[in-house]
């Protein structure tokens, strides 16, 4: 056997079992979450809008940042590829790496030669501007260089993080290290800078943490978990100087924090970067500091469409049950942010709750963020409208465009997970995927009309008899179900929010599980004051609302106890909805679900609507 070929065979087995020990699953996380590029989605409510997505929202974003701001070209200036000077918002770069980071999950389940072809491009004038030590952020290199590293709040490694997730995301869809290689370069300029022994810092805007942890599971360098934990570690100790301290999360270190305060993105930023440590670490003060902020966040600051962050002021929290409804903030980006963080709770606890909250600010708090055409923005997402709150193709801060066009692609992450010897079926969207149990490959499929309908078939075909426990989710919303195996009517334990079956699998075994799927009366807690005699309509994950468009009597709305509700599918309504008609003695009112108002004529929207309990 030649030397070369031996060397070769024992490379390969140190990186197998690199991997292997790295992804190793250990008791502490309860469940892995199936990555979406091995999920192929097919059912009617989700694969219209990623196509839309695709082939609208992408070209959208890119035009505004080639086009209608200069965001690509501040980089092509700071290469010296094109003359110039910036123009924009000091942060304006992360807007470009998420558009970036979209596409590229776009590229793995969608792939588009010249989509492609437009990334290398874009991506060729951002290595261009990077400097030799790494740093790389245009609106200093471009008015001056020496202010670098002297504002906390100028969102430099906010842009960090977000290049860092940009990069990997597009390594792992083109196998090309193009944007990862500047990535890296940048995060190795913050660690050669920052740290133990060097500069202290608090970025005053959190991503970059998550960001690095992701870095470190790609890279397997334990320097980029160290930062992560030594930035989270920095908050709480008087280390900027900043006067608002409760706006920043640095009131107090991150593990005695028990109140959520200040700017909602930036919160659930942290969480997630303090999970996602967490999860590697086993580090239990952190966990135990997210089980104190989820049980106030949930339970006394969220939305009934998942949203959170109620005050204009300061893009996030009040005191508690502070949740008006016309002035609410609820930022596009922040319900996203929910979604990340119950993820991760959930993959910590493994714990159902945190998939009903994921879902409902998915449904609902984040959908309602970008039009059924694919091309129009809100960046807040109130509760009710005089009728002048409306989408946008851009914001000059356009953080939420960006991050919906990274979210959508990225939802058949969230369908599943895997443990030892376990699926676990978090979300009820049509897709087919292929997992793996202990060394047995296990193709799986989903076939449902979901949100529409609680009926969700699904069929497990394991490439050979396998035992092991399937972990179906019990929405909290679902009072009633039925549960049938092979056709045969079945029971089950449910434990955590999860309907638990346990057995034999075998090829072609079918699963008809449907929940009922009633409209909901919802009175929110007494202690909320905008909501006071007023009821909201919520079927299954869906929050509905009523438009001025459908109901000419908007301003007389009333419910009452003998008002009903009646169902109909309207298939050529706002891209096909389940809508709801409340009917009253003498009038019948028309409901639609939340995410898809406001894309007609203007008009006046409520969720919350008048109610007399006499």
């Amino acid at each position: 056997m030649k030397k070369s070929t031996i060397h070769f065979i024992l490379l390969s087995c140190l990186i197998l079992f690199t991997y292997c020990t790295k992804n190793k699953e250990n008791n502490f996380q309860k469940n892995y979450p199936v990555n979406f590029s091995k999920v192929k989605i097919t059912d009617n409510f989700w694969t219209p809008r990623l196509k839309t997505h695709a082939d609208v929202t992408l070209k959208a974003c890119i035009h505004q940042c080639e086009h209608e701001t200069q965001r690509i070209k501040n980089f092509a200036i700071a290469a010296k590829m094109e003359e110039g000077e910036f123009k924009g918002l000091v942060y304006d770069d992360s807007d470009l790496y998420k558009m970036l980071e979209g596409a590229s999950y776009s590229l793995m389940n969608n792939p588009d030669p010249q989509l492609e072809k437009k990334l290398d491009s874009i991506i060729a004038k951002i290595a261009g501007a990077q400097l030799p030590d790494g740093y790389l952020m245009t609106y200093f290199q471009l008015n001056n260089l020496d202010e670098r590293w002297t504002n906390m709040d100028k969102h430099e490694m906010y842009c960090c993080g977000h290049l860092i997730e940009a990069g990997i995301a597009h390594y792992n869809a083109t196998g090309k290290r193009s944007l990862l290689d500047v990535a890296i370069k940048y995060a190795d300029h913050i660690d050669n800078t920052f740290g133990k022994g060097k500069r202290d810092w608090v970025p005053g805007h959190q991503e970059i943490e998550l960001a690095l942890v992701k870095l470190y599971r790609v890279t397997d360098d334990q320097r980029y978990l160290n930062l992560a934990h030594w930035l989270l570690e920095q908050r709480g100790h008087d280390k900027a100087d900043w006067k608002a301290k409760d706006y920043y999360q640095d009131l107090k270190p991150v593990k005695d924090l028990a109140k959520i305060s200040g700017h909602a993105v930036r919160a659930m930023y942290m969480f997630t970067g303090m999970a996602d440590y967490a999860a590697i670490t086993e580090d239990t003060t952190y966990i135990k500091a997210l089980d104190r902020l989820w049980d106030d966040v949930v339970h006394t600051k969220m939305y009934l469409t998942g949203g959170i962050g109620s005050s204009r002021k300061n893009e996030g929290f009040t005191e508690d049950y502070d949740l008006p409804n016309e002035e609410a903030y609820c930022e596009t980006c922040a319900s996203v942010g929910m979604v990340f963080w119950n993820q991760r709770m959930n993959m910590l606890k493994g714990d159902s709750k945190y998939i009903d909250v994921l879902e409902r600010s998915l449904y609902n708090g984040a959908l309602a963020g970008i039009s059924l055409s694919g091309d129009r923005f809100f960046y807040v997402n109130p509760l009710a409208s005089s009728g002048n709150h409306h989408r946008k193709p851009w914001y000059g801060t356009a953080c939420c465009p960006s991050q919906i066009s990274r979210f959508l692609p990225s939802i058949g992450s969230y369908i599943y997970a895997t443990s030892d010897d376990a699926l676990w079926v978090n979300l009820f969207i049509g897709n087919d995927t292929k997992v793996q149990l202990s060394g047995t490959d296990i193709a799986v499929s989903q076939k449902t009309e979901y949100p529409w309908d609680g009926k969700v078939a699904i069929s497990i075909d394991p490439d050979k008899d396998k035992s092991f426990e399937l972990k179906l989710r019990l929405p909290d919303w679902c009072k009633k179900y039925t549960l049938a195996i092979n056709g045969k009517q079945a029971d089950a334990k449910t434990e955590n929010g999860y309907i638990s079956i346990d057995r034999l699998w075998k090829k072609s075994d079918k699963i008809e599980y449907t929940m009922d799927m009633p409209v909901e009366v919802v009175a929110a807690d007494p202690r909320v004051k905008a909501n006071i005699g007023k009821r909201a309509i919520q079927r299954g994950p869906l929050v509905y609302c009523a438009e001025e468009a459908d109901n000419t009597d908007f301003d007389n709305m009333l419910l009452n106890p003998s008002t009903t509700y009646n169902t109909s599918f309207q298939q050529d309504l706002l891209g096909g909805v389940v809508s709801i008609a409340a009917t009253n003695a003498d009038k019948t009112y028309i409901l639609n679900p939340y995410y898809a108002w406001d894309n007609r004529q203007p008009g006046k929207m409520k969720v919350w609507i008048d109610y007399d309990g006499k």
